[in-house]
């Protein structure tokens, strides 16, 4: 019985040294395989970096307001007979708007004009008579007072029956008709708004520490919500000469060109304001950078020859960068990078040190310093 004991036991062990032996060969080449695997090249995008010029600007948020802008208003109150304009149209300087009824001052007007033909029939007759000695100096003067006054009078309900006819001050576009016909106006009701739109006004502030930089007559690029991809030019037309005591800032005007009127009085604005000095810089795809809390980094494509199979390829150089202004897709790198290196422009996440990578630039994302999404 020990006898079989033991040999059981014999057996068991050479069986598990069997099995220990086998798996500590697989093991040794699972080692020596990791050892000698090759890792393939990585595919990334890059792009060659370059000097080049930014334009240097100042932005600030604008409002809108019109060249000459008024709120066409009765200046004597009647009933109006007649409208001879439409909601939004365009009017002419001159055109007329509106007319009220005259028929009262029409009579008046009638009744004065027969007063002053009277008074002009008597000085007639009074300076014959003074000819001839048979009416006194006092008589004259007192038919030519007669004379002014009842003129006058004619005068005074002319420029009353004018002022029931409502013209436009100015050229224009008409805003909402505030009026209708038979309604009776009192003094000072509004009738239409009336806008001067091309150009236009564009006022916004900076700060005080920036007013040194500016000139009357410099370029300025004005962009709103309400007109995607479209940009408008002016120039500079006025400097606040008076410093806000408040927010330090400065008042300034533009005067912008807008054709179409897409610009409305009121309406907020983007401004930048074009300097006239360049800054040379070299610019990166922001997603070419690797930023982390203890540095911000790219990829730089390095050649280099493989000692093993003597052939040349394409590694990766970890490089610690600087950053300066962001402009768009781009950010400009004040320090770490050279002109003319190369780095990787996506994906670096997933990269480190000395990867062996492959350039390919088929689906690579185009970095635009002035994107503009179509659905933002």
């Amino acid at each position: 019985m020990l006898k079989r004991v033991i040999l059981t036991a014999i057996g068991a062990a050479i069986v598990v040294g069997a099995i220990v032996y086998a798996k500590l060969g697989q093991f040794a080449a699972m080692t020596d395989a990791a050892g000698n695997m090759v890792l393939p090249a990585e595919t990334v995008t890059a792009v060659k970096v370059d000097e080049t010029q930014w334009e240097q600007s100042i932005a600030a948020t604008a409002s809108v307001s019109a060249v000459q802008g008024v709120t066409v208003s009765a200046e004597v109150g009647g009933r109006v007979t007649w409208i001879g304009f439409e909601s939004g149209a365009m009017v002419n300087a001159g055109d007329e708007l509106l007319r009220m009824e005259t028929a009262s001052e029409d009579a008046q007007l009638a009744s004065a004009e027969a007063a002053a033909a009277l008074a002009k029939a008597d000085l007639a007759r009074v300076r014959a008579l003074a000819k001839r000695e048979l009416a006194s100096r006092d008589a004259v003067d007192s038919a030519e007072a007669q004379v002014k006054e009842t003129v006058a009078q004619v005068g005074n309900m002319r420029a009353l029956i004018a002022k029931k006819t409502i013209r436009a001050p100015f050229a224009g576009r008409l805003g909402l008709r505030l009026v209708n016909l038979g309604q009776v106006l009192r003094e000072g009701d509004a009738i239409v708004s009336l806008q001067t739109l091309n150009p236009i006004h564009v006022d916004f502030s900076i700060p005080q520490q920036l007013i040194g930089r500016l000139q009357q007559g410099m370029e300025v690029r004005v962009s709103s919500d309400t007109a995607q991809g479209e940009t408008f030019h002016g120039r500079i037309i006025a400097v606040n000469p008076e410093v806000d005591p408040v927010t330090r800032s400065v008042r300034v005007r533009a005067l912008v060109s807008n054709p179409k009127e897409q610009l409305h009085a009121g309406m907020f604005a983007n401004v930048d304001v074009i300097l006239p000095e360049k800054k040379t810089v070299l610019p990166v795809a922001a997603t070419a950078v690797l930023y982390a809390p203890f540095g911000d980094s790219v990829f730089v494509v390095e050649n280099r020859r493989n000692e093993q199979t003597g052939e040349n390829e394409q590694v990766l150089r970890q490089q610690f960068v600087r950053l300066g202004q962001t402009r768009g897709d781009f950010v400009d790198v004040t320090d770490g990078l050279k002109s003319g290196e190369t780095v990787v422009t996506s994906g670096v996440f997933k990269l480190r040190s000395g990867m062996q990578v492959v350039i390919d630039n088929t689906l690579a994302p185009k970095a635009e310093l002035n994107p503009r999404p179509n659905e933002s």
